[in-house]
């Protein structure tokens, strides 16, 4: 090779190792143009796959059932306890009962799902050993302790009709932590950094609550006559109307993280709720009349709620399993303040 075999093109006649674009020239002597059509990329876009087999995120080690039934269990219970302190204020003394057996069953069987996934009884009552306001586990466990007797101590006095003040006391009792028994397993979820749940937890403790309203009132329409049905049929209905819109409202705005609310098990579980809620709202408002349809009604609104604990879980959980859901608003957000800093 001499030196007029080489051009500003390259040696003549000689091709580049695989064909390499890096710092070609066109025939006009023009560098670079249109480098995006010229160049060939070096390596395979990027794909959100784990880091030598390690999740980004690592989920919740929870199980099903036991941690969707307690989520469950305790808002059925927390409603429970404010739908029969109103009706013995209001004179439906057998509304009253349904909900108070409601209550302590509720909440019993939420401890009892919360223990077992625990592992042991005695971690729970390791968590009571102190008191951390800023641990939604701690507080729960607190809460759960005090209401959980509270419940117990009305159901029985209901039932055997032996001290009704203290019957009365502990109703009240219950009914005052009812809400906070209902919304706060919201709060627990949303304090993981699981993206389905975190990224909802401005609207998650209503959902709760709107899902709670709803099971407590559909026991109601099962246990209670038509005569004494009315606040039941009042509760299910602002249940629904809650758990649906802001459920809806908490998915339009974290976007994308949303997925795994409409796809997957999941989405097969929220769906369910979706169609439960609408028919048990329909049978609870057309069926007045018909114990039957009544009841039908109030068992479609507590599966309702039951599908909707199970798909906000298992949505969660695929959440964490799929990095694009916390990979993809992590570039946003930095996208986002870099915008903001630059302007």
């Amino acid at each position: 090779m001499s030196g007029s075999d080489v051009t500003r093109d390259g040696v003549r006649g000689a091709r580049p190792d695989r064909e390499a674009t890096t710092g070609a020239v066109d025939g006009q002597g023009r560098r670079g143009r249109d480098r995006r059509e010229r160049e060939q990329p070096m390596v395979p876009r990027a794909e959100f796959q784990s880091y030598y087999g390690k999740p980004v995120l690592n989920p919740p080690v929870w199980e099903s059932p036991d941690v969707p039934g307690y989520l469950f269990l305790g808002g059925l219970a927390g409603a429970s306890s404010v739908l029969a302190a109103g009706a013995q204020l209001t004179g439906r003394p057998e509304l009253a009962r349904t909900g108070k057996v409601a209550a302590v069953g509720g909440g019993l069987l939420s401890l009892v799902a919360l223990v077992h996934d625990l592992g042991q009884p005695k971690r729970f009552l390791h968590m009571l050993r102190v008191f951390k306001v800023t641990s939604p586990m701690s507080v729960g466990s607190w809460l759960l302790a005090g209401y959980v007797p509270l419940a117990g101590v009305a159901a029985a006095s209901e039932l055997t009709g032996r001290l009704p003040r203290v019957g009365s006391a502990a109703t009240a009792g219950a009914a005052a932590l009812g809400p906070a028994v209902a919304s706060y397993t919201a709060a627990l979820i949303s304090d993981t950094a699981v993206p389905a749940w975190h990224d909802g937890h401005r609207e998650m403790p209503y959902v709760f609550v709107g899902s709670a309203a709803t099971a407590a009132g559909g026991v109601g329409l099962l246990g209670a006559p038509l005569r004494e049905q009315g606040p039941a049929r009042v509760l299910a209905l602002l249940g629904v109307a809650a758990e649906l819109g802001v459920f809806e409202r908490m998915r339009r705005r974290i976007g994308m993280v949303a997925e795994p609310y409409r796809s997957g098990r999941g989405g097969r579980y929220v769906r369910a709720g979706e169609a439960l809620s609408v028919a048990g709202a329909a049978g609870a408002v057309l069926g007045r009349r018909s114990r039957l349809a009544s009841a039908v009604s109030g068992a479609a609104l507590v599966a309702a709620s039951a599908a909707t604990r199970w798909g906000i879980f298992h949505g969660g959980m695929e959440s964490a399993r799929d990095p694009r859901y916390t990979v993809v608003p992590q570039r946003e957000r930095a996208r986002a303040r870099e915008a903001a800093a630059g302007a």
